[in-house]
């Protein structure tokens, strides 16, 4: 059973650039926007079947669990899930559906999601699967991962899939992870991986933690 991880914050707070330190060579980066990285990334190469790479693009969620499968890289990065849903529902917005078909378009976004989470806690024992979202707040002020409809929201509720899920922040000029939950987000992590409410943005730690914790090689 691979680990697999949500770290989810508004835009600007550090999510793709925690990735700084981490190993192209051993990494798979999941591109569900193509997008230049925040950090001078010139060893981070495209995948070119046969030659190797590091970046794959796609906002298809079959895609996107077959290139989980199929690389044999440790660590699998997916970087803008969001988009994975919002892409979906935007390529759809203007067909003319009502009654039960609107009702399936949901129900199809709502899968790809669902897909993606069981495929990134379902693959080999060593591996580490990072999911980087975007929040959203509700009326009662309570900060989560952003999704489309209400069936991902009440029915699965995405963070209850994984064990961990990490919130980016700026706090005193300082880009951080949260590692607690405040009562108002859905921030958590297994007792005594993290020792600090705050810690470095750094993926790369965060990982090494992580292997620490499981005893993974």
């Amino acid at each position: 059973m691979s680990i697999a991880t949500l770290i989810m914050g508004e835009s600007g707070t550090g999510k793709t650039t925690s990735l700084r330190h981490m190993k192209p060579e051993q990494t798979l980066l999941i591109q569900a926007v193509k997008k230049p990285l925040p950090f001078r990334s010139a060893e981070w190469k495209p995948v070119v079947k046969g030659q190797g790479g590091s970046i794959f693009v796609s906002d298809n969620s079959a895609h996107i669990v077959a290139a989980m499968d199929r690389t044999d890289k440790e660590v699998i990065v997916i970087d803008d899930f969001q988009y994975i849903l919002a892409n979906e529902f935007m390529r759809r917005v203007t067909d003319h559906e009502s009654g039960n078909s609107a009702y399936a378009k949901y129900n199809e976004i709502a899968r790809s999601a669902w897909d993606i989470l069981m495929k990134a806690s379902a693959l080999p024992d060593s591996k580490r699967v990072y999911i980087l979202s975007h929040t959203t707040t509700d009326e009662a002020g309570k900060t989560k991962i952003k999704t489309i409809g209400k069936l991902l929201d009440e029915k699965i509720v995405l963070e209850g899939l994984v064990t961990i899920v990490l919130r980016t922040l700026k706090v005193n000029d300082q880009y951080v992870f949260a590692t607690k939950n405040s009562g108002a987000d859905t921030t958590k992590s297994p007792l005594g991986l993290f020792e600090e409410g705050h810690i470095e943005n750094d993926l790369l730690a965060v990982d090494k933690a992580i292997c620490e914790y499981y005893n993974l090689k």
